[in-house]
């Protein structure tokens, strides 16, 4: 699914016009983008939190030279129990 197909279905699910259903997935999408670092936790959905990467020696799969990777930060997403239960 991609946004389009998600605001066609808030639209469909919510009997909002599709401007109002847009507004809302992407005041929804900004405001979990916004507090990520703070941690997003949806009941029912999962939560969103940041999580460091440690630095680490890498191979280039090319030359197989070897590389170091910095250390970086990215999103981690934890379903919730409800959300486990679907799949």
């Amino acid at each position: 699914m991609n946004k389009a197909e998600l605001i066609d279905m808030v639209t469909k699910a919510s009997k909002l016009t599709k401007k109002d259903a847009t507004a809302a997935v992407e005041a929804t999408l900004d405001a979990i983008k916004k507090n990520t670092k703070k941690g997003v936790q949806l009941v029912g959905f999962g939560s969103f939190a940041v999580a460091k990467r440690k630095g680490r020696m890498g191979r280039n799969p090319r030359t197989g030279e070897e590389i170091k990777i910095a250390p970086s930060k990215t999103v981690r997403f934890r379903p919730g129990a409800a959300y486990k239960e679907l799949l």
